[in-house]
């Protein structure tokens, strides 16, 4: 029962940080374009994409296997894996080499496959909650 709980609170942490990826990569450039403070920050900087890979990498692994676990459905795995290669991969190459357009959308689209991923498995696992 304890790794029901913690399987779907990862599911709902790794939507949530793919969520926070989306908001970022759209709306940190603006922001910092209308608000010239914010630049100190840091926001837009690599150290944030790295700290976001820190936390997305080792919960959507944990998710996953405590959701494969439960529903026995491996292939939940296969869109969670891909974008965590992109999203890792990007972070990895960065943006001298993919250009600041190309590593924003990389990492837009791996967001969202992860954030896929992991809404499939929180459904499996709800599934496997309500014992139709």
């Amino acid at each position: 029962m304890y790794f029901s709980k913690l399987s779907v609170f990862l599911d709902k942490f790794a939507i949530s940080l793919s969520a926070l990826c989306v908001i970022h990569c759209l709306m940190a450039p603006v922001l910092i374009a209308l608000m010239p403070a914010l630049a100190a920050l840091g926001l837009a900087g690599e150290n944030f994409h790295l700290y976001m890979v820190y936390a997305v990498l080792p919960s959507s692994v944990l998710a996953a296997v405590l959701g494969c676990r439960k529903h026995k459905r491996y292939d939940v795995t296969i869109p969670i894996s891909i974008g965590l290669f992109i999203l890792v991969l990007t972070a990895i190459v960065g943006g001298e080499i993919l250009g600041q357009g190309m590593e924003r959308a990389l990492t837009l689209v791996g967001a969202v496959i992860i954030a896929y991923g992991h809404l499939l498995n929180y459904r499996l696992c709800q599934r496997q909650d309500c014992h139709c």
